[in-house]
């Protein structure tokens, strides 16, 4: 790595950065169709009563 030019070791920073930025979102997305894919089959539940929320948890 420290035998790369100055360009190609920006490249790279940029490129890892890049990814460290994406990991987050792929967990998202995948809780989001996890979510998603509860919600069609009716497991969620769903309630404005706060004591009913925290039996819930």
């Amino acid at each position: 790595m420290y035998n790369l030019s100055l360009e190609d070791r920006l490249e790279l920073k940029g490129l890892l950065e890049h990814n460290i930025a994406d990991s987050p979102r792929a967990e998202i997305e995948a809780k989001i169709k996890e979510a998603k894919n509860q919600q069609r089959a009716k497991k969620l539940d769903f309630s404005a009563d706060i004591n009913q929320l925290k039996k819930m948890l």
